[in-house]
This record gives structure tokens, sequence and C-alpha cells, in this order.
């Protein structure tokens, strides 16, 4: 099964200029980033049967992907706008 890519740089290809601003000009921004892709890191391994986990915890995951996210997402609107 082919999974879908979730970086934010195919998730927001529009910001892609932006992204790399600030992450380079935004400490928080990037921490953000850093935890955003660990997290997708993990629901990809656990996507692909790499690392077993409970149902429960899994969608713990993907929650906590989301919520990382829509706050990034804010940020890039705000920076663009």
């Amino acid at each position: 099964m082919q999974l879908e890519p979730h970086d934010l740089a195919h998730e927001f290809p529009e910001y892609k200029d932006t992204i790399h601003t600030l992450k380079t000009g935004n400490a928080h921004f990037a921490k953000l980033f850093d935890e955003y892709h660990e997290v997708d890191r993990e629901v990809r391994r656990i996507e692909q049967n790499i690392e077993p986990v409970s149902d429960a915890y899994a969608e713990e995951k993907k929650k906590q992907r989301l919520t990382l996210k829509d706050e990034l997402y804010q940020m890039l609107v705000a920076a663009k706008g």
C-alpha cells in the first residue's frame, strides 16, 4: 500500500518559500516543524506496521500530527499574509 506523504512541503506546496523563511528565522516555527515531522515519521512507521501499537495510540499520534499541522498552517498564513 502506497502511503501519501504528509511532510509540509507536500501538504502546502504554495507555502514552500514561507516554510523555508520561517524555519530559518522563527525558532518557535522551527521547533514545531521538527516536532511535526518527528510525529509524522512515527505515524508512517505505524501505518506501515514497522512499529505496531494499539489503535488508540495510533489515533492519538494522528491527532497530534493534525494539531501541529493546524498550528503551523496558521503561522504560514499569518507570515504570508
